[in-house]
């Protein structure tokens, strides 16, 4: 007998990616916005609990959801892209990616 057990948290994992992106670029112009834009991200992401990718859109419209339950956030204006993992089930997401749109763009989304 399987037992389904539902959580009501969700974890953020990961943020040490984002941590030492903003560490590197101390002082650069708009890195301060970006950061406060994240952090208001991550506040909302560890509230809410995403089951489906259709509620990512509801609650960020402007996200891409992509193969791989993977999902990409623009933060400050698309100045910065954040990419996560999301595992609906389990109430996890895990950042995999923030960087500059122009960094972004040397990746792919799909497999980072």
């Amino acid at each position: 007998m399987e037992i389904e057990v539902e959580f009501d948290i969700v974890i953020v994992i990961g943020t040490d990616i984002v941590e030492r992106y903003f560490g590197r670029r101390a002082g650069h112009r708009g890195i301060k916005a970006a950061r406060t834009q994240y952090e208001a991200w991550r506040a909302i992401v560890e509230k809410v609990r995403w089951e489906t990718p259709e509620d990512v859109k509801r609650a960020h419209p402007k996200a891409s959801i992509l193969k791989g339950s993977r999902v990409v956030f623009n933060v400050k204006a698309n100045d910065y892209r954040l990419i996560v993992l999301v595992q609906y089930k389990a109430g996890v997401v895990m950042i995999r990616f923030f960087g500059s749109h122009e960094e972004y763009d040397k990746i792919d989304a799909e497999t980072v």
